[in-house]
């Protein structure tokens, strides 16, 4: 059985509407994130010195050495990049969340205390600011619990939100695994936060930014000067905000860090930025466990029967009389790779339809062949299955006249004895007069078109019946 796990999906072409409080039009949230004291260094306990987000070209690591250089760099973060931005935030009375390395913090009482005193939130960014890809997941699993453990100490309160930044294939499932965080932000895959089922628990997702984030002055492609970074958050959030003024608001998340957009030549930009934002009515600037409070609130999950999660034996109960009486389409698509792209509608029956276009002719003409007549005998005597049923009595073919009842006979029987299959087509598209208008046109058909487009309707029918099932 094949499941493929990522969710290429998300909200789809139907996105929620966010409803920020008073009606913003855009959720702009700032992330300062605090690493210095955090990275390797071998004073730590570490292998090697630091080598990433730095100002140092092609920094690599120094293995088993002090790195004087990088170690001052970071050092800049916390005694004068911070207090820089500490500045230009509280003066604008804008609060942020800091992604905390709770060893960083841990060797930064002073800066911890300005955070509290500011009101920001203080979320974790994990136990040390060093790379997980390769961590085992027991060793990765204690890490998480012990900066959890650190966190606390040092600032008085549990984390309520997690990113971990250099992370592995294991962390967002571990974090959620804890059962104690209000979000999670370690992904970058949409606008607006959204909820994932591990397991008994749903865990909220807000993602994080890579693109509006002041790293991008120590990587390439990125910025050079301040307004570099000035021009793509302007153009980044004017785009957001027309889309907010158009009914679909979202969240721009801007990634910050004190070492970086701390020096006086970068942090220009920033501060035009915060200006800029400013000037603009229905703009929400929270921290990220405000916006997780409040999609929490507004936007609780509901969990349904997820296609892609079935058993073979639920999912073909389920989903087995969408083609009708055909129930071998969906035993083949369960077969196959399904995954959260195909636990809607539109997802589901591409699975489906797919199994029944690359199907032989003869068990094509099988489906077509389990159709019953349109207000045919079947009808008459209660003898359609549910679903044909309805279907029929929304277009009134259960409330014929006795005329009307003669004329489709006589058409079922002249289109059966000309093509070798029954009249199908998708009832709830149509009206009666429509239906009798297309039975009358396509009686004068090929038998060849009338196949292809009597396979068109029965995947039409089962889109239909799908969307009566699933979002």
């Amino acid at each position: 059985m094949k499941r493929y796990p990522r969710d290429m999906r998300g909200y789809g072409a139907t996105q929620p509407d966010a409803a920020w409080p008073n009606g913003a039009r855009v959720a702009v949230q700032f992330v300062l994130n605090y690493e210095e004291g955090g990275e390797n260094c071998v004073l730590h306990g570490d292998a090697a010195s630091e080598a990433f987000l730095s100002d140092i070209p092609g920094a690599a690591q120094w293995n088993g050495q002090r790195h004087h250089n990088m170690e001052s760099i970071y050092e800049y973060g916390a005694r004068a990049g911070f207090w820089r931005l500490h500045r230009l935030f509280t003066g604008a009375q804008i609060p942020v969340t800091i992604y905390g390395v709770a060893t960083a913090l841990a060797r930064a009482p002073e800066q911890v205390r300005a955070m509290q005193t500011a009101g920001w939130e203080i979320a974790s960014h994990g136990l040390k600011w060093v790379e997980h890809k390769d961590m085992p997941e027991d060793e990765e699993r204690a890490a998480i619990a012990e900066a959890i453990r650190l966190h606390t100490e040092v600032t008085g309160d549990a984390p309520r939100g997690w990113y971990t930044g250099r992370c592995s294939a294991n962390t967002v499932r571990l974090v959620a695994e804890t059962g104690t965080f209000d979000y999670i932000s370690d992904t970058y895959d949409d606008d607006l936060p959204y909820w994932l089922e591990q397991g008994d628990r749903d865990q909220l997702i807000i993602p994080y930014t890579l693109e509006a984030n002041d790293m991008r002055f120590a990587t390439s492609p990125g910025w050079v000067t301040g307004q570099d970074f000035f021009t793509y958050l302007k153009d980044a959030f004017d785009v957001l905000y027309e889309e907010g003024r158009n009914g679909a608001p979202k969240m721009m998340s801007v990634g910050l860090h004190c070492r970086l957009i701390g020096r006086p030549g970068k942090i220009k930009g920033l501060m035009q930025f915060i200006d800029y934002i400013k000037g603009f009515e229905g703009v929400w600037t929270p921290r990220r466990i405000d916006i997780a409070r409040h999609w929490a609130e507004h936007h609780p999950h509901t969990r349904y029967a997820r296609p892609s999660q079935m058993d073979q034996q639920t999912f073909v109960a389920t989903y087995g009389g969408i083609f009708e009486h055909s129930a071998w389409i969906a035993e083949r698509a369960f077969a196959g790779e399904l995954g959260p792209a195909h636990d809607s509608a539109i997802g589901l029956h591409s699975a489906l339809a797919r199994v029944f276009r690359t199907a032989s002719e003869d068990e094509r003409r099988g489906v077509l062949l389990a159709h019953p007549d349109l207000a045919g005998k079947l009808a008459a005597a209660g003898r359609l299955t549910a679903d044909s049923t309805s279907e029929q009595a929304s277009a009134g073919l259960d409330m014929l006249t006795d005329a009307e009842r003669t004329t489709f006979t006589q058409l079922n029987s002249d289109y059966v004895a000309k093509h070798g299959f029954p009249f199908i087509i998708a009832v709830r598209d149509h009206d009666k007069q429509g239906i009798l208008h297309a039975f009358e046109r396509r009686l004068n058909n090929d038998s060849a078109t009338e196949f292809a487009e009597a396979c068109k309707q029965v995947e039409r029918i089962a889109e239909l019946r799908l969307m009566d099932l699933l979002p």
